[in-house]
């Protein structure tokens, strides 16, 4: 016998702020396992269409994950393969009705120039590309972990051992459009260049996720597979930087269980299975490892004050951070299953974990692919990061890393990490309104992550002018895909703002964009319900591993016109919102009068 209980947590408090109702929308399918004979099916309608895509007979393609769809719908992902090598950053996004049958396949076109079908634009460069290496995995390995060796020295020890896939890996360039050769470059929108395959080269692709000392060093790393140089590389943890606040809501109530006379932070009400068979809060215990699940004697936590560093992580103090964690998890979950039917990080209700007290004095939070869980400091520079917008930013990257897998490095990286910022803000919202309800509020967060960490008042991040961080970019250009992820997510945040929100005519203010030159000259929002409905359609549905600014325009647009139809304001938002940041052109609304400017 497992009985849980809600009981009130003692936490400092902001009052919270109610929604106000908006339009709903088609709700996830429930889960389900494709048969091996569905598969096989949906397999062989792929194979079918390969001859009118251009592609020759060594094309394949290997399904890696399903999860639920929107009205009966499921979907599949499946990586593209050649001559039995996985392209690297080349898969295809299925939509499968109730009986397997393909009624949609997004697809990447970094494959299309691999062999001797008609998409092959590279000749006999690749119609006699060898997939045999020249050096093993063990080399490969040793490899990545050289060019690792600045940084990470010789005291590092693996969390998990490394890992080595060979792939076949599309070097990719940026090229202009036809139309957009003459244009300075400080001209050129995102829809003036695109990318497009330079070469291929046969690599591995290593994973290694170390740590050094109590800090974790997580890295992606491409090795020649014929000469055992590194290709590429780009860090995989997937952090918030410092964001959020979740000591100051009060006291709230959390879901937790008596176990033998024991009460634990495993909350039965939310996800199943997983490594504690529910959703869990553990105590870290300021060491790397997630520790053990939290217990107590009462069902009456924490003292809603600021971790003492160097007190115990146990007693009422310590216990505020696992009250910060659990109350954030619950929500983001609530948040999702309630608004649109999605269950946990994966749709399929599998539980995770968030392990509080993460290192000592550890200024940040991260979502680690190695236990698809999370783990939060207590901060040193900055507050506790346990916040409401942490977890639900952190839980953004495992239900990204669950459904479209953007690649964490340049255009795609950005776009994961924005991602996880608007999880974040909306989830914020759904909290403070009450954590109840069918739709997303429209009050609530502030738009800003991290002010009530910072010790000086200052966000980190604003998503209506990224530049307020003197990093961030307002709109995309083309050296966007050079930034480190937290910064190229600028523009996409700032994106989302507007389609939620809309933006303003004054020029002189936070909420202007040059680039709206249509009627009027402050572009209307749709709401965050819509607007996040339409965000999480896309990524769940439709976005590629590989995806960048313009695709995702363009696959922003198709989630609009499925969700709200093809001549709604809702598709028109969706134009003008990225028009604001310099991707694809602006747009008149409807009935709109010009404006003065």
């Amino acid at each position: 016998m497992n009985p849980h209980t809600t009981f009130p947590a003692a936490l400092l408090g902001a009052a919270l702020l109610f929604a106000q109702p908006l339009a709903a929308a088609p709700m996830m399918s429930p889960p389900t396992t494709l048969s091996a004979s569905a598969k096989s099916s949906v397999l062989a309608q792929l194979t079918a269409a390969r001859q009118a895509k251009g592609l020759d007979a060594d094309h394949h393609y290997r399904i890696t994950s399903q999860h639920p769809g929107a009205n009966g719908t499921q979907i599949l992902r499946a990586v593209h393969t050649w001559k039995g090598v996985r392209v690297f950053g080349s898969d295809s996004v299925i939509v499968l009705d109730s009986s397997a049958k393909v009624l949609s396949e997004s697809a990447s076109e970094r494959r299309q120039h691999l062999g001797t079908g008609t998409a092959n634009r590279l000749g006999a460069l690749t119609a006699s590309f060898s997939v045999q290496p020249q050096i093993n995995s063990k080399a490969a390995i040793s490899s990545a972990l050289g060019s690792l060796a600045a940084s990470v020295g010789q005291n590092a020890v693996h969390v998990v051992k490394p890992t080595a896939e060979l792939v076949i890996y599309p070097v990719m360039r940026m090229q202009r459009v036809v139309g957009a050769g003459a244009k300075e470059e400080a001209e050129l929108n995102g829809l003036d260049v695109q990318d497009v395959v330079e070469r291929y080269e046969l690599g591995y692709l290593v994973r290694t996720r170390m740590r050094l000392s109590e800090q974790p060093i997580y890295f992606d790393t491409i090795v020649s597979a014929r000469d055992g140089a590194v290709l590429d590389q780009w860090s995989m943890l997937q952090t918030v930087v410092g964001v959020g606040k979740s000591q100051y809501n009060g006291e709230v109530p959390i879901s937790t269980s008596l176990v033998n006379g024991s009460y634990q932070m495993l909350d039965p009400e939310r996800g199943k299975g997983g490594t504690f068979g529910a959703m869990a809060i553990t105590n870290a215990n300021n060491s790397s490892s997630a520790g053990k699940v939290y217990t107590n004697a009462t069902n009456v936590w924490g003292d809603g004050k600021q971790f003492v560093e160097g007190g115990s992580t146990t007693g009422p103090n310590g216990q505020t951070a696992a009250v910060n964690a659990m109350w954030g998890l619950m929500n983001t979950y609530d948040a999702h299953k309630n608004v649109l039917g999605w269950l946990a990080l994966d749709g399929k209700n599998t539980a995770t974990y968030i392990a509080a007290h993460v290192n000592r004095g550890y200024d940040n939070a991260y979502y680690s692919d190695t236990c698809r869980c999370m783990f939060i400091g207590d901060g040193t520079y900055f507050t506790s990061l346990g916040a409401i917008d942490v977890v639900g930013h952190e839980m953004g990257h495992g239900i990204t890393a669950a459904t479209s897998d953007l690649i964490y490095s340049g255009e795609s990286g950005g776009l994961n990490e924005s991602s996880s910022d608007i999880s974040g803000e909306v989830v914020e919202a759904y909290a403070r309104a009450g954590g109840k309800g069918d739709k997303f509020p429209e009050e609530g967060n502030d738009w800003q992550l991290g002010t009530e960490i910072s010790k000086n008042a200052t966000p980190l991040r604003w998503m209506y002018r990224p530049s307020k961080d003197g990093s961030s970019p307002d709109a995309w250009s083309t050296s966007l895909r050079r930034l480190d992820v937290h910064y190229s997510s600028g523009p996409n945040n700032r994106m989302f703002y507007f389609l939620a929100r809309g933006s303003k005519a004054d020029s002189a203010g936070d909420h202007f964009s040059k680039y709206l030159v249509k009627q009027p000259a402050a572009m209307s929002g749709i709401g965050t319900d819509k607007a996040f409905r339409i965000w999480f359609h896309a990524n769940t549905t439709k976005f590629n591993s590989s995806t960048n600014y313009a695709d995702a325009r363009a696959k922003m647009i198709l989630a609009a016109e499925e969700l709200y139809g093809k001549d709604s304001r809702e598709v028109v938002a969706v134009q003008r919102a990225y028009a604001a940041i310099n991707v694809g052109p602006d747009i008149d609304e409807p009935g709109a009068i010009a404006t003065p400017r």
